[in-house]
């Protein structure tokens, strides 16, 4: 007989059902203002909105978002994720954020800049990117 054939998607985009799925957990209380943490790594973008004394409110990843591979670690992705968070951020009604910002991955700013486009104000921006004291041991002396 042979092998079955599947119809592929092409693309690997965001995947919309994900993301509506994604908005409709919602926080029961209001919350004034809050703290967004944006972790951009090589391969991930994650967020995560919490108030002013720590307690997690939402949070999403551009993996939670439907992006699979390589896809998840590009600006579109985390560009996604904040959009994503913006939206959540509303519905909580947060007029205010402060802002953290850790890793050195390609959607740091691109998450920053579409969270900010949704209408929230940014009070301050931390960068907590851990920066090694002494780095790695040098590799052994060359012999000739």
């Amino acid at each position: 007989m042979g092998k079955k054939r599947t119809v592929q998607k092409k693309g690997g985009g965001f995947d919309a059902a994900l993301k509506a799925r994604a908005l409709s957990r919602t926080a029961r209380r209001k919350v004034g203002s809050g703290t967004l943490y944006i972790e951009a790594t090589y391969n991930n973008t994650k967020c995560v909105l919490a108030d002013k004394s720590g307690n997690t409110l939402a949070w999403s990843s551009s993996g939670n978002l439907g992006f699979k591979g390589t896809k998840k670690g590009t600006p579109f992705a985390a560009a996604k994720v904040g959009e994503l968070m913006g939206e959540r951020a509303q519905q909580v009604g947060m007029q205010d954020v402060a802002v953290s910002i850790k890793g050195v991955g390609a959607g740091r700013e691109s998450a920053l800049r579409s969270f900010a486009a949704k209408g929230v104000s940014i009070s301050a921006i931390r960068d907590q990117t851990p920066v090694p004291f002494n780095g790695p041991r040098p590799p052994k002396k060359r012999r000739v």
